[in-house]
């Protein structure tokens, strides 16, 4: 199967510092991928590339390839707005919007033009169902999102998410402030919504990647060292700085 991304030799800079280097790496499609490495290596600055989010910041520079369906998506030339919508994004704390649960799901669709009460109803059950929060919230949607706990709150960010059908997901250390409880509950639906998305996680926990991803890409530096699959990499990984890192070494 075609990747849904290939990214080939992708460099990006903010003013003269160069926070990738020669990055090439193809995602498969419904399958989860894990971005692993020490603080500041990258991962993060690698992930906001593929919804075009670091275009927001002043003195950024890109150059390299990122296909998306074998779409030039770094294009100037590109839909910004419509690639969003099939990259979605799950941020490192949950950030529900000051509003109801309800208007919390409802919002992407609203915002893309959606004005039928009861379109909008069916896209955020079906949306809460696949976030597995429909039974907890179900009888409060009226309630402000704010109310909700962090894990609760997470989960109604990736259902913000699905609401704008995305094709894939992006996650940016979304369990680092949870509990190991929360943390649980947003693995299990990973492993869940993979059927339906293509998902890229950044994680700091190697258990987390070993848990749930099917490949992992080590970064160091701004580089790759190592990308394949996440069983090889964790039981026989080729470079010594992998090693390294997952034996804990360093990092």
């Amino acid at each position: 199967m075609e990747p849904i991304i290939k990214v080939e030799n992708l460099d990006l800079y903010y003013d003269k510092f160069q926070a990738l280097k020669k990055i090439s790496l193809e995602i498969p499609q419904n399958k989860v991928t894990a971005l692993i490495g020490p603080s500041g290596c990258g991962k993060s600055t690698f992930l906001r590339c593929l919804n075009r989010m670091n275009d927001l910041i002043e003195g950024m520079r890109m150059d390299g390839t990122i296909l998306f369906h074998g779409e030039h998506s770094e294009s100037s030339a590109y839909d910004v707005i419509g690639l969003r919508k099939k990259v979605g994004m799950v941020f490192q704390r949950p950030n529900p919007f000051p509003m109801s649960i309800f208007d919390n799901v409802a919002f992407g669709p609203r915002q893309q033009g959606e004005k039928n009460k009861q379109v909008l109803k069916e896209i955020m059950e079906k949306s809460l169902k696949q976030a597995a929060l429909w039974d907890e919230v179900s009888d409060r949607l009226s309630e402000s999102a704010t109310k909700l706990s962090g894990g609760q709150q997470q989960r109604l960010c990736i259902a913000r998410a699905i609401a704008m059908e995305p094709e894939v997901i992006l996650m940016d250390e979304p369990t680092s402030a949870l509990d190991p409880l929360a943390t649980q509950r947003i693995e299990d639906l990973i492993e869940e919504l993979k059927k339906n998305y293509t998902i890229i996680i950044v994680t700091h926990s190697m258990q987390q990647a070993a848990r749930i991803s099917d490949k992992t890409a080590f970064f160091l530096m701004g580089e790759v060292i190592e990308y394949g699959n996440t069983a090889d990499i964790f039981a026989n990984p080729n470079d010594k700085r992998t090693e390294d890192y997952i034996t804990g070494r360093f990092g």
